[in-house]
């Protein structure tokens, strides 16, 4: 484990300041975080993804596992640590606040094409597989108290059922949504709305999310049987990927380790050894899959250990020690 740490803190400026934060539980201003968040900021990485933040919203979303978009950008802005009072996230903020549905729920700029159910023309809209990851953000940018946060969350809380949140959009896309049946949960949907509410001490110990949480763990266990929204949970998904966009292992247990009521659930534990058994023999760990659009980044590529993918899971293994 010390090597591994110490592998960490001499890689990429984002671990290191990760590492110390979440794994070596230094505080924020002692001299090694300060400094370890400085050149962080500096990094040419960092500044160029903050620099396309501010062209919010950017192109319109046309299918939510693009990862180049900026929805996904924004939410790994906010997994690497900024917040609301490094340079260049407040304007991020105050765009993305300044497009609010009539419900309150933030809104992207989208475009469904006519023979999925949409207009083909440029929208503000919103669907439970993009409006939570913009609280999510948000919240973890250090507002998970603020009104409009609040707002859009209560709201996306209010859209589950009892085997868990559906596929949901809003009333201005008509009758559009995913591939499945109208009675399933949406398992994407499911992750992306607990991702949010972890971040809020307001709803990461409600009813609503022990719901949401049981509907994707019972998908791992009759995973042979269902795949709702085409949705699997098969090969596929056991491969380790980063940066966590899409529905997968790695990306499904960061979200449910945040939950202390959740760590001794046999179902996460088993994925959770599943990922255990991908360490190679120096305790680091290979992106399995990657997406294209981050090839420049260590996770996107799939030939060497990635330090980030390894402070995952370091992180996530932390989580269910405690």
């Amino acid at each position: 484990m010390k090597d591994v740490i110490a592998w960490l803190v001499q890689s990429e400026p984002w671990v290191e300041y990760n590492v110390r934060v979440h794994l070596l539980n230094q505080p924020e201003k002692s001299p090694e975080v300060v400094s370890a968040k400085k050149i962080m900021l500096k990094d040419s990485k960092i500044k160029k993804m903050v620099a396309e933040l501010h062209l919010w919203p950017g192109s319109p979303l046309k299918r939510h596992n693009d990862a180049s978009h900026l929805l996904h950008k924004l939410t790994l802005a906010a997994d690497l640590g900024l917040t609301q009072e490094d340079d260049g996230i407040q304007l991020v903020i105050d765009k993305i606040s300044n497009r609010k549905s009539e419900e309150g729920v933030f809104q992207v700029l989208v475009n469904i094409p006519i023979r999925f159910g949409g207009s083909g023309t440029n929208q503000f809209s919103w669907m439970l597989c993009d409006a939570p990851l913009i609280v999510y953000a948000i919240a973890k940018f250090g507002l998970d108290e603020e009104k409009n946060v609040e707002q859009s969350a209560k709201y996306i809380v209010t859209l589950i059922r009892e085997n868990g949140w559906p596929c949901a959009v809003s009333n201005d896309l008509g009758k559009f949504r995913g591939p499945g049946r109208k009675t399933d949960p949406c398992p994407y949907a499911n992750l992306v709305v607990l991702k949010a509410l972890s971040q809020m001490k307001k709803w990461r110990n409600s009813n609503e999310c022990k719901i949401g949480a049981e509907s994707l763990l019972e998908l791992w266990e009759k995973r042979k049987e269902r795949k709702p929204y085409l949705f699997g949970m098969g090969s596929r998904f056991k491969k380790l990927k980063a940066p966590l966009i899409w529905y997968d292992i790695l990306h499904v247990t960061e979200v449910l380790s945040q939950f202390p009521w959740l760590r001794n659930d046999e179902r996460l534990v088993e994925m959770v050894d599943i990922i255990k058994q991908k360490a190679d023999e120096k305790g680091r760990y290979t992106a399995e899959s990657v997406w294209r659009a981050w090839k420049g980044w260590d996770f996107g590529q799939k030939g060497e250990p990635s330090a980030w993918i390894t402070f995952l899971v370091e992180r996530i293994l932390k989580r269910m020690r405690s």
